[in-house]
């Protein structure tokens, strides 16, 4: 017996990297999954053909069952044809894990309105409007008096809780796909359903070559580290753990902490203004935690 046996799953950007781990272990813990991608390069660019169909293979092979879809997921009615498709070939859905994303990284000054736009409709919107279909479908079967144990798994980033250089649109989207999840858990809790985040530190199209690494760091950046954790918080034993953002990798599973308030002063007594406030917001910022951005040294050239 599998952990995740008669669940139904639909993973997006499934096609290679973390997505394509996570569809694989799903699959062999027992679940039937929906592999879903595009098949367009890390910047959104049309490919031709998509490797969803070579992960299903690869998953029927090991004696799993799967079906691929080549939906885009920034488009609403496509993405709604996506949950419809798990439910129509598996009668149900249990599991949405949210991979999919593109990048086009410039320095602020270089980015279009294009790189932009392009970056948050799949990063940020097609998040969301699988979110918003699978929920749709999940609130009809809890009115039916179905039970549901529904579970949402969304794919930010460290960029988008930390920063990064040459990735504002990409640090916009995936902080935005952040809150979308801890604001997510609180409606969907309900109704039974879990929303969960996990900042992958893997190693795949997405980041290959930005960084030189050793043997041993990209041992530790397998994205079957990634795949285990979603695994879990697709499972009935996750069911009290909503609203949490993680960073997975082999060197751990941490939960990020939200915003917390820190150092405060007085604001203008009678009415607001700006006189006298230097000293007091200075002395607030010197008591306040200091912003844990990366060292990333050198600007990029982007």
């Amino acid at each position: 017996m599998g952990m995740l046996d008669g669940k139904v799953a639909i993973v997006t950007g499934a096609g290679r990297g973390v997505g394509r781990a996570e569809a694989l272990l799903l699959a062999g813990l027992g679940a039937k999954v929906v592999v879903n991608d595009l098949g367009v390069s890390k910047d959104g660019v049309a490919e031709g053909t998509s490797p969803a169909g070579d992960v299903v293979e690869e998953i029927v092979a090991k004696g799993g069952q799967a079906v691929a879809n080549g939906a885009d997921v920034s488009d609403w009615e496509q993405s709604a044809a996506l949950i419809q498709q798990a439910v129509d070939t598996y009668g149900r859905l249990d599991i949405l894990v949210n991979n999919a994303g593109i990048l086009r990284d410039r320095m602020l000054w270089n980015l279009t309105e294009l790189d932009f736009d392009l970056v948050i409709e799949v990063n940020l919107k097609g998040t969301f409007n699988t979110v918003h279909h699978a929920a749709v479908y999940w609130r009809a079967q809890n009115k039916a008096g179905n039970p549901i144990r529904g579970r949402i798994i969304n794919t930010p980033s460290s960029v988008g809780l930390f920063g990064n250089i040459g990735q504002v649109n990409y640090a916009s989207a995936k902080a935005g796909v952040a809150g979308m999840t801890v604001a997510a858990a609180l409606e969907l809790k309900r109704l039974g359903i879990t929303v969960n985040a996990i900042c992958p530190r893997a190693e795949s199209r997405m980041t290959a070559g930005l960084v030189e690494r050793t043997e041993e760091e990209l041992a530790k950046r397998d994205p079957a580290y990634v795949a285990g954790l979603v695994a879990y918080l697709a499972s009935d034993g996750a069911q009290d753990i909503s609203g949490r953002v993680f960073e997975a990798s082999g060197y751990g599973y941490e939960v990020i902490q939200g915003a917390s308030h820190g150092a405060i002063c007085d604001a203008a007594r009678d009415e607001p203004g700006v006189e006298g406030l230097g000293d007091a917001v200075h002395r607030i910022v010197r008591n306040s935690a200091t912003p844990n951005h990366y060292d990333r040294g050198e600007f990029w050239d982007l």
